[in-house]
């Protein structure tokens, strides 16, 4: 028997604008519209009398007669793959996804079904590029609420440690300026000295707070500009020692590097002074009396490297990685003033000129920082 011994059904399919694709109890298929023979690749006429699996992908065949004997079993109209994806395949093998609905319908005491097919490349396309937009702007929107949250802790730990470093050194100054008038007596110099001194020591740690402050804003700014010269390492590491010399605690010693006299480089001084002044300041802050800091310096290939190595508390491994973040503090170190800036200053400074810093640590037995710069280098062999 043949559906389309008449005209009727080739009027009413060719004004479905779906692809209409009928079969029989056996899978084969009895009529086609025009729609269906595009969607599929096939010249009019080509489907009729083939196997509906030749519709099928192959990896997908295995399973469609299952539920085909299913369908027809409790034949009813319905949304063909409900939960699942269902896809077709063209005459030159290409496979696209799909949406069907079945309608089984009966002729002659003979039961047929007549599948409405739609080509849904275009629509899961456009549903997984949707989808796909809406997972990144929902990452993007996670990733500024989790920046959002961070800033806030930033900012409230930034606020309690300005606080408490600002406070300390001010109540000292404050208890200096109010002691310094009662000692009105020229046998009371000394005393007046050493509430000068006092003062003049904690506005100088003021000061260096306050230029933290500002390399951080600059360095966000990206306001930093560098200058390079040529200068005599021995000259940047004198002063370096010298006032770290100030700072040393009962007992402690800087071992001063040795034959450095014959170099000269070429980087930027003044980030290289304020480099080795962090690193030997923390060496003498975190490191107890009677204890050593080494300073070497030594030309390596194209780059001269510095190391400072102290004896002191070391930082717990669990918290090395965090070391250079900015106003990070070890747990070991809370005690102590500073506002865990200084590390983070450094790396920026060493990085952006194309060095490195780097470190080794054990706790209780000491730490040391590398430092390795590119650099032009002059030795006078004497």
């Amino acid at each position: 028997m043949s559906l389309t011994g008449d005209n009727t059904f080739d009027i009413l399919s060719e004004a479905i604008s779906e692809g209409v694709i009928i079969v029989d109890e056996n899978q084969m298929i009895v009529a086609t519209n025009s729609a269906s023979e595009q969607i599929f690749g096939y010249e009019k006429g080509e489907l009729t009398g083939q196997s509906l699996n030749i519709l099928i992908p192959q990896q997908y065949r295995g399973n469609h007669g299952g539920h085909f004997q299913s369908f027809m079993k409790h034949s009813q109209k319905r949304q063909m793959g409900i939960g699942r994806d269902i896809h077709g395949v063209k005459k030159n093998g290409d496979t696209f996804p799909v949406e069907a609905g079945l309608s089984p319908f009966q002729i002659y005491d003979k039961t047929f079904v007549m599948a409405l097919v739609m080509d849904i490349t275009e629509r899961k396309n456009y549903t997984e590029k949707l989808e796909s937009t809406v997972k990144e702007r929902t990452k993007q929107l996670q990733e500024a609420l989790e920046k959002e949250k961070e800033l806030n802790e930033l900012k409230t730990k930034f606020l309690s440690l300005v606080s408490h470093e600002f406070k300390t050194p001010l109540s000292g100054i404050l208890t200096s300026t109010t002691l310094i008038g009662k000692y009105q007596k020229t046998e009371q110099q000394e005393k007046r000295e050493k509430h000068l001194h006092t003062i003049k020591s904690k506005v100088k740690y003021l000061d260096n707070i306050l230029t933290d402050f500002l390399s951080i804003e600059r360095l966000d700014s990206g306001k930093v500009n560098y200058k390079f010269s040529t200068f005599p390492l021995s000259k940047v590491i004198n002063e370096v020692v010298y006032d770290a010399n100030m700072l040393l605690k009962g007992g402690q010693k800087i071992n001063y590097p040795q034959d450095i006299d014959e170099y000269t480089l070429e980087f930027d001084e003044k980030i290289l002074e304020l480099t080795l002044t962090n690193l030997i300041g923390n060496a003498i802050k975190y490191s107890g009396e009677g204890t050593t800091i080494d300073l070497q310096a030594y030309p390596e290939k194209e780059t001269f490297v510095f190391k400072v190595i102290d004896q002191g508390i070391g930082i717990p491994e669990k918290e090395q990685k965090f070391i250079f973040n900015r106003y990070f503090r070890a747990e070991n170190a809370l005690l102590d003033q500073g506002t865990g800036i200084g590390l983070n200053i450094v790396k920026s400074h060493i990085e952006n000129l194309g060095g490195s810093i780097t470190f080794l640590s054990e706790e209780n037995q000491g730490t040391t920082f590398t430092v390795t710069i590119p650099t032009i280098i002059t030795a006078t062999h004497k």
